[in-house]
Formats: structure tokens, C-alpha cells, sequence
């Protein structure tokens, strides 16, 4: 869930590139990595330094080898909108204009929720995106059931198929009510094509592989005071193969029905079922609680299959994953995504776990300490002919005026919430500086009779997983991404994203992986996870499911500017780069202006959607082998002397050239032509060369230069490699 804050407006929308500054880099080393085994042979690391526009002139950078994959920003769009959600999920699109001029257009599509709009970025030039004039009409669009988008309506998610097709999941301006998705032409002018109704507060919406179906998560959060608690559900709509808007028809509704008390399917008991109108007091006759379960679900986030049959849906709150049959519209299992055991992974559970109750880094172990993995953004690819699935673990609760699960550990035990539990493996470790400030649920880890707390039972995992097409999970990466932050900023480990500090977050959910983007290259698959609090991205090769490795952290931001704090608010905004990470787009080699792939974040806090250029170099080509030469043996001729004209024994001499290469006539009479020739070989200005002496420069020349033509044809193969995508 978002939360959304009054906008706090700046002059205007501006676009910066890169200032092309150099990155000063320290080895990596600060803090002993064992997360990952690849990232104890990381390579460099980049500290950021002062900078001027919304791309920062050192980026923070962490690489396990920057020749092999590198990540650089190159522009950045800004909205000098701050804290109010103005760049959060973005798509591209590139296609030719349906004017006759045919033109490529280059297109980043990027929802403004402080606007309530989806602007259109041109990014032709990736080093300065820019406005294209106008943003997709989202709202006073009449749906195919007659119904029209009120204007107070919050557009939260687009998507776009290959032919330009556009939709864009917009919530009413009562969340509670049912929600719309519009229908747009991308390479248009932002007028809608048409809507057709779906669930409450339809949250994400993505095109199936094929083009042919749209699924919409509807996410139906409750009202602030739990009067309303809608149904989660999931949207199938069939779309036309036209650019066209669909009939209200085409839309079908997964539920969540068949998983209630009595249903036909039965729901893990692991599944988070908590909380709701009952627990709230909020249920009434004139109001009855028919599906409780149904209630609860809130689909946050989904991806299909790469043949379309199958959707996958993260269930956030609940930490769970609903398989959907696409054809059917029918939700086919409910499946938990378990914990990680904090007794085995490490993770800082403190912000005064420092010297005088301050701020320090302290990643450890601590026993009775379960955190739940609870993804928001899911991605999928297929490896080895299976499909697998991209979580990214960030963690939410449900915190409403209504109804509230989060404590922090110290408040256990008190206004009327049990104790944790004295035989509790965690009952010793309560003090602020150990697990005291840590934010945990009220909802799960209590002991059978409900008098005290056995477990906590923490928001999110600090990690991303793979999952295989059941649910099961085949890879995490444990403590990876606080350790990797934690050396290449530790003065700003755990930083918050409103403001710079220390240790912010560590008490809460840490780094904070929203955002995941999946991207293949040369034959491989990376994922691209972004970091919603201490801000950036991290990159792993996920090319073999269970055995993913890091690969790079580069975070565009400038931790010396602090947002909140900043006299100058508008200066900071742009000065301080990245801030809060949102929804990422991988943009492929033959859609990319450049012919590179790049990447595309929308950063909901600092407002501003930045381009990432990704650098792959080619596969080597195989060396050309140059035989070494061997030194020359070197042979004193033997001293003929000179022959007088006429003095010839009939032998002849034996000159090697054109001019001068007499034969001798046997007679004596033999010179041969213009005396430029000797016994010895070619003369110049009187100075003899023999064969061993020219073979001494002369062979190891002609080496040099083809061992030369070798190395240029190299790289022009690269070069052409590159170029080609």
C-alpha cells in the first residue's frame, strides 16, 4: 500500500544529465561481506560526492566486475514534486508514429500519483528526457457499463502491449469503490480509448506476453475506520487485437470465494488471515461478514507466464502468492511465502544499537526473531524451460485507524498487549539496543493460550527470492543487501529516503526492496531490485535460478543533501538525486534509442524518473595466437674483395638485385649493371645490409604488425557486437 501526502510544488518539470564528473572509489572491504560468495571479489566502490542536478556526480557504487556489467546514470526527468508519490510506476514503449511521417518514438510512461495523471516522457535522447507536451486523460472517461471516472480519481499503475495499446489502472476517488481501467493509444496524445469497470482500488495492471488479456490486482484496502473492507480480487479482460478499448463483457473477476470456511479448496493455515471489520467491531447486521477471507486478501502485484496460462499474484499482508488460471478466471491455489529465521540470517534490528544509545551498524544474529517475507513487486522469466518468479521482500502491515498490528518489541506488555514470553528465545535481548525498537506484528507469534509472545514476527525479509511455479522458494538473498549497503555507504546505512541519516531504518524494514525488473542480455536473465529507503539498485544475474550472484549496487543519490532538512528545499530536491525507489522498466537493446539496454525508475519521493545505461560488453572473441618470432641468427658474411670490371673468373657475381644483378659471361667481361650490388646484398649510401641483418628488424616489424591488426580487429568485432544489441 501507499501512502500518499499533500504534494509540495516546485517552479517546474526539468530534465539533467549526467555532469560527466569522475567517481572516486575506495576498495571494497569496510565491512566483512558473507552474504554472497561473488561479492567477496567485488571490484571498486564509489563514495557520492556534492553534485548539482538530479544525477549525481558520484554515484555510490558497489560492482563484482565493473568490466563485465556496468550501470551508470545518464538523465533524469523532475517534477520538483517532494514526498507526495509524483514518479512512481513506469513503463516504456517504442513504436512508429500513426502520423505519416513514421517516425520512432521513444516513450516512458510514468504514473504521477500527486497529479493523479500518467505522464508521457520523451526519451530520445535518453540523457534528457522530456515532457511529450501532454499526459494520458484518466479521468471524465465513460466506461463500457456506463459509469464515468470522477475526477478526484488516482490513476496507480500502466502497462503497454507492442502495438501501442495502453491501460492504466485507476482507483475511484472512494477507494473503496469499484475501480476503472482506461484504455489509451501510447503513440496518441494521451485521449482515452474507452474503460470498463473492475474491482476496488485496482492497484496494478499488466499485458499478458501474447497481447491478448489484461490482468488487474485489486488490491480493496479497507476504509480508514474499517466501516468498508472490500473483497480483494483479480481482473481478467480480453482485449481486441485493434488499438481499442474493450466491452464491459470482456471482464472477468478471479476471487477469493472457493478459499473460505466450507469452500471447495483449503486454505493454508500459514496464509496471514488477521485483522478485518471482526477485529475492527466494525461488523453489523445491516453489514454482515460473508467472506472474511475474501476480505483480507489484498492482491498487490502480478506476472504472468510466458505462455499466458497462468498469472501469479502477490498477496502482500497476507505473505502469500495466488496462482491464477487465466482462461478460467479462477484463483487455483493460495500458497505461503514462509519466513526467514533471524537466528541464521543476520539483519540490524536496531537504530541505538551504537555507542551512547546513537546510531551503528550492527548486523547479527538473534534467536526467537521470524521475519515474513511478504513481497510487493513480482517479475517472472523462464530458465531451463520452468518458469520461476522474482519477489522482492519489502514488507507492509495493515495500520489503520481501525484496526493496528505493528508494536515495537519494548511496548510488548503493555495497553492491554501480551508480554513476550519469558522462555522466549528473544525474552533476554528486550533492551533498546538489542531488539526493544524493533517494529513487529501483534498479530502472530503468540503462545497457544494467547497470554504472551513466543515469536516476532517482523515486516519483510530485507531480501528477494526465486520461487519456482508452485511457490516454493529456490533462492534468497539473505543478508546480501544490508551487507552490501553497509559497505558502500556506511555512513548512511539504513538511511531513510526523506532524510540522511544513519541507522534510520533499522528498526523497521531496512533497505526496503519495493521494485523488481527483469532484463536479459546476451543470453542472460538479470534481475534489477530497487531499494525504497537508502535508495538504489541492486543487480544480481538470476540466469540459473538457484545459484543467482550479485552483480552491481549503484544508488544515484547524494547522501550529503538531506531533504527534510534542506534550508533550500527546491535545491536539495534536485541536488540530492534518487530518493525512494518505485517501480523500475528494463528497456531492451533493440527498443533503447541508444541500441543499449537501459533501465527506467520512477522515485516517488524526489519525484523524478531517471535512465540507467546498461554496459555488457560483448563475449570475448578468441585470441589470435601470433607465433612468437625467434631472434635472428646473425651470420658474418665471409670479406670478398672487390672485382674490377673485365676481372670476372666467369662465375659471376652474385648480386641479388635488379640493377647490378650481373651474371658474369665466363669470360671476365662480366659486371653486371649499375654497381648497386655487392656479394653482401643492397647497399645504401655506401653502407652494406646482409640478409641476417634486414631479418633482424624486418621480421620483428611484420610480427608487431599483425599481433596490431589482431588486436584493432578485436575490437571492432565488440564494437560491431554492441552496436548490433
Amino acid at each position: 500500500m501507499r501512502a500518499r501526502r499533500p504534494a509540495s510544488r516546485l517552479p517546474s518539470s526539468t530534465s539533467t544529465s549526467a555532469p560527466h564528473a569522475a567517481r572516486s572509489r575506495r576498495p571494497l572491504g569496510a565491512v566483512a561481506l558473507t552474504g554472497t560468495a561473488a561479492l567477496a571479489a567485488a571490484g571498486l566502490i564509489g563514495l557520492s560526492a556534492p553534485a548539482s542536478a538530479a544525477v549525481v556526480a558520484a554515484p555510490v557504487e558497489v560492482f563484482a566486475d565493473q568490466e563485465a556489467f556496468d550501470l551508470q546514470p545518464v538523465g533524469s526527468y523532475e517534477t520538483g514534486t517532494f514526498d507526495a508519490s509524483a514518479a512512481e510506476i513506469v513503463e516504456h514503449w517504442t513504436g512508429q508514429a500513426r502520423d505519416s511521417s513514421g517516425s520512432v518514438l521513444h516513450r516512458l510512461l510514468v504514473v504521477n500519483a500527486a497529479e493523479a495523471v500518467v505522464e508521457v516522457l520523451d526519451i530520445g535522447t535518453p540523457s534528457a528526457p522530456v515532457s511529450a507536451g501532454f499526459t494520458v486523460q484518466t479521468t471524465g472517461v465513460t466506461a463500457a457499463d456506463g459509469s464515468v471516472v470522477p475526477a478526484g480519481a488516482v490513476a496507480n499503475s500502466v502497462s503497454v502491449r507492442a502495438d501501442g495499446l495502453g491501460a492504466v489502472a485507476v482507483e475511484s476517488d472512494d477507494k473503496t469503490d469499484l475501480g476503472w481501467v482506461v484504455f489509451f493509444d501510447a503513440a496518441g496524445d494521451g485521449g482515452a480509448l474507452g474503460a470498463v469497470r473492475v474491482g476496488s482500488l485496482p492497484d496494478m495492471v499488466a499485458f499478458s506476453p501474447d497481447g491478448t488479456r489484461v490482468v488487474v490486482a485489486n488490491e480493496g484496502e479497507p476504509a480508514e475506520d474499517y466501516s468498508v473492507d472490500p473483497e480483494g480480487t483479480i481482473s481478467v479482460v480480453d482485449v481486441p487485437a485493434t488499438v481499442s478499448a474493450p466491452a464491459q463483457p470482456a471482464v472477468s473477476t478471479a476471487d477469493f470465494h472457493d478459499f473460505e470456511v466450507g469452500g471447495s479448496s483449503v486454505l493454508d493455515p500459514e496464509v496471514r488471515v488477521f485483522g478485518g471489520r471482526e477485529d475492527a467491531g466494525t461488523v453489523t447486521p445491516e453489514s454482515p461478514l460473508l467472506f472474511p477471507v475474501s476480505e483480507n486478501l489484498e492482491p498487490e502485484y502480478a506476472t504472468f507466464s510466458a505462455d499466458g496460462a497462468t498469472a501469479w499474484v502477490s498477496l502482500q499482508e497476507a505473505n502469500a502468492l495466488a496462482i491464477v488460471d487465466v482462461a478460467t478466471a479462477t484463483v487455483t491455489d493460495v500458497v505461503p511465502l514462509g519466513t526467514v529465521d533471524r537466528s541464521v540470517v543476520p539483519f540490524d534490528p536496531s537504530d541505538r544499537d551504537g555507542a551512547d544509545g546513537g546510531p551503528a551498524i550492527a548486523i547479527g544474529t538473534w534467536a526467537g526473531v521470524e521475519g515474513y517475507r511478504m513481497p510487493d513487486t513480482i517479475a517472472s522469466y523462464e530458465s531451463g524451460g520452468s518458469t520461476y518468479v522474482v519477489t522482492a521482500n519489502e514488507g507492509d502491515s495493515r495500520d489503520w485507524a481501525g484496526y493496528g498490528e505493528v508494536s515495537r518489541v519494548s511496548a510488548l506488555g503493555r495497553g492491554g498487549v501480551p508480554p513476550v514470553c519469558a522462555t522466549s528465545p528473544a525474552a533476554g535481548s528486550l533492551a533498546p539496543a538489542a531488539l526493544g525498537r524493533l517494529n513487529v506484528t501483534t498479530a502472530n507469534g503468540l503462545s497457544a493460550d494467547g497470554s504472551c509472545y513466543e515469536t516476532l514476527y517482523t515486516f519483510g525479509s530485507r531480501s528477494f527470492s526465486i520461487l519456482d511455479a508452485s511457490g516454493q522458494q529456490v533462492f534468497d538473498s539473505g543478508s546480501d543487501f544490508e551487507e552490501v549497503t553497509a559497505a558502500a555507504a556506511p555512513e548512511s546505512f539504513n538511511s531513510n529516503h526523506t532524510e540522511s541519516n544513519l541507522d534510520g531504518r533499522s528498526d523497521d524494514k531496512g533497505p526496503e526492496p519495493e521494485g523488481v525488473a527483469l532484463g536479459e542480455i546476451d543470453g542472460r536473465t538479470y534481475a534489477f531490485i530497487g531499494f525504497e529507503r537508502v535508495g538504489g539498485i541492486a543487480v544480481y544475474d538470476v540466469t540459473v535460478p538457484t545459484a543467482a550472484s550479485f552483480v552491481a549496487y549503484v544508488n544515484n543519490r547524494d547522501f550529503a543533501v538531506s531533504g527534510e532538512d534542506a534550508a533550500d528545499p527546491a535545491a536539495a530536491l534536485s541536488a540530492a538525486g534518487d530518493l525512494g525507489p518505485e517501480g523500475l522498466a528494463f528497456v531492451p537493446a533493440a527498443d533503447s534509442a541508444t541500441g543499449e539496454p537501459m533501465l527506467a525508475v520512477g522515485n516517488e519521493v524526489s519525484g523524478t524518473t531517471t535512465l540507467f545505461a546498461i554496459t555488457v560488453p560483448a563475449a570475448a572473441e578468441p585470441p589470435v595466437v601470433v607465433p612468437p618470432v625467434e631472434p635472428p641468427v646473425v651470420v658474418e658474411p665471409p670479406v670478398v674483395p672487390p672485382v674490377a670490371p673485365g676481372d670476372g673468373d666467369g662465375a659471376g657475381a652474385p648480386g641479388a638485385g635488379a640493377p647490378g644483378a650481373g651474371a658474369g659471361a665466363g669470360n671476365g667481361a662480366g659486371a653486371g649493371g649499375a654497381d648497386t650490388s655487392t656479394a653482401a646484398g643492397t647497399t645504401r649510401d655506401g653502407l652494406a645490409y646482409t640478409g641476417s641483418e634486414l631479418a633482424a628488424w624486418a621480421l620483428p616489424l611484420a610480427g608487431g604488425l599483425v599481433a596490431l591488426g589482431a588486436v584493432l580487429l578485436v575490437r571492432a568485432r565488440r564494437r560491431a557486437a554492441r552496436l548490433r544489441g
